[in-house]
């Protein structure tokens, strides 16, 4: 049982009542993340308008999606684990990849490799990478623009991450624990 409530359309006010419209406009469902994320309307508009810059990226709807799949991986976040395996699917990643993903690589691509890795060290370090690990991206064609992008990615994902883990929505995706198995 959800912390928070989750909003409605119906038991929305006009603020949240547009946000949520907008969710449904865009997404074509309003997952329950959302739905406990209008109660703070400025969160939510926020999280919103961050996502929608980021999906005008450099970066494809799979490799965001590696990218959010990967950091709800760290932070330990079932809901949003579960989610992105699902969108993970439907934007081509096989069962084996969105587990090589999970566990922060790549093997079919070096350059996303590295993306993952530098995710990896951004969060892991707080955003205070080494010089070895910048160079590391670099050689790997990671792109400046790219590394200003991967650092929002990771501030929206935590974002959604840390608010599932206040608010506890229902799980309204297939379930896929955030547990590895050993």
């Amino acid at each position: 049982m959800s912390r928070l409530p989750q909003l409605t359309v119906e038991t929305a006010n006009e603020e949240q009542r547009e946000l949520l419209e907008g969710t449904l406009k865009q997404l074509g469902k309003l997952p329950n993340l959302y739905a406990a994320l209008a109660n703070g309307p400025a969160a939510l508009r926020g999280y919103l308008a961050m996502r929608e810059a980021l999906v005008g990226g450099s970066f494809s709807a799979r490799q965001r999606e590696q990218l959010a799949l990967y950091i709800a991986q760290r932070n330990d976040c079932t809901y949003c684990v579960s989610a992105h395996t699902m969108r993970g699917g439907k934007v081509g990643l096989s069962e084996q990849e969105l587990l090589a993903t999970r566990q922060g690589h790549d093997s079919g691509d070096p350059h996303m490799d590295q993306v993952l890795r530098i995710t990896g060290a951004i969060m892991e370090s707080g955003g205070r990478i080494s010089d070895a690990a910048l160079a590391d991206a670099r050689t790997a064609g990671v792109t400046d623009g790219e590394l200003a992008e991967i650092v929002g990615h990771v501030a929206l994902n935590v974002l959604s991450n840390f608010f599932n883990h206040v608010a506890q929505p229902e799980l309204d995706f297939p379930l896929v624990p955030a547990q590895l198995a050993e």
